[in-house]
């Protein structure tokens, strides 16, 4: 079982780059990470609806993200930000629903409930009920549902791993496995162990106990679940990269589909830093995973 590093809050802290030179920026600027992501974003591109809910809870509401000049039946992406399951909103990622939109995507953001309101799988089931609303209500946004994709990064990742690999989360939701075309994953755990803060996440007492085999995506492996795009920091000192890689491994074994791509110079949070149209010549991961969804 391979460790998974501790998480922290999404913030620009390791883009692969010195760690000096974006401490520098952050200082000359004043600003949150997030605000540093978000303040160059133009809403020129496209129009967002915000705060509809897809359940009665307060943490069960999403953004929708359109296209000003998308074609009809536009493709799907439903984005699942990271935090440790214990942090991040929907309202901090305007730069990833930009990034989708700016491929011709229509972008869906849900919150979902944290830790410590919230522990697993709490916070997957959510994430499967905001699946369920965008299968349902997509098509006044002019969106395709039957071309729904999922992202996620790091605990985000997590999720999205779990809805694809393990059926009975959409299917609880009414929904078959199979509404989702492809996921692509960035920099999450999917064979790991939680220790320290998080392990109460899961329901675990500190110490060596093991986890759930619930909790780990790649324990549901079959071989028929949507394929996936595993894409990994080089650089990632708070996720071991083999998480993709052995989740890659077992699943092309099972006779599905999984590819890795690495960029060996990017960190943990560089990943999904790499979205926002500012940064995004630090890897490729917008015009990768733009590519992945238009092949499925």
């Amino acid at each position: 079982m391979l460790p998974a590093m501790r998480f922290q809050p999404i913030w620009i802290l390791s883009c692969g780059l010195p760690p000096f030179c974006l401490l520098a920026l952050l200082l000359s600027t004043g600003c949150r990470g997030f605000d540093l992501l978000n303040a160059p974003i133009s809403s020129a591109g496209y129009t967002r609806e915000i705060d509809i809910p897809y359940g009665p809870l307060p943490r069960q509401k999403l953004d929708v993200y359109q296209p000003r000049h998308a074609r009809p039946n536009a493709r799907v992406v439903i984005f699942l930000y990271g935090g440790e399951w214990q942090a991040g909103k929907k309202g901090d990622y305007r730069f990833a629903g930009e990034a989708l939109t700016s491929r011709g995507f229509i972008a869906v953001v849900p919150d979902y409930r944290l830790y410590p309101e919230a522990t697993f799988p709490v916070f997957v089931e959510d994430a499967a009920k905001a699946v369920r609303w965008t299968h349902d209500n997509i098509a006044r946004f002019g969106g395709d549902p039957t071309h729904l994709y999922l992202m996620g990064h790091s605990a985000g990742a997590h999720i999205a791993a779990l809805l694809t690999l393990d059926a009975h989360y959409l299917e609880a939701a009414g929904l078959s496995p199979h509404v989702i075309r492809a996921t692509a994953a960035m920099s999450g755990p999917y064979d790991f162990n939680p220790y320290g803060k998080d392990r109460p996440i899961f329901h675990l007492l500190p110490g060596n106990q093991p986890p759930s085999p619930a909790i780990e995506p790649v324990n549901f492996v079959d071989g028929h679940a949507p394929p996936m795009l595993l894409l990994q920091g080089g650089k990632d000192t708070l996720v071991n990269p083999n998480n993709a890689f052995e989740l890659e491994q077992k699943i092309c074994k099972a006779d599905g589909y999984a590819k890795v791509i690495l960029y060996p110079d990017i960190g943990h949070e560089g990943m999904v830093v790499a979205l926002a149209a500012p940064w995004r010549w630090l890897a490729p991961v917008l015009n990768d995973t733009a590519r992945f969804f238009r092949e499925h």
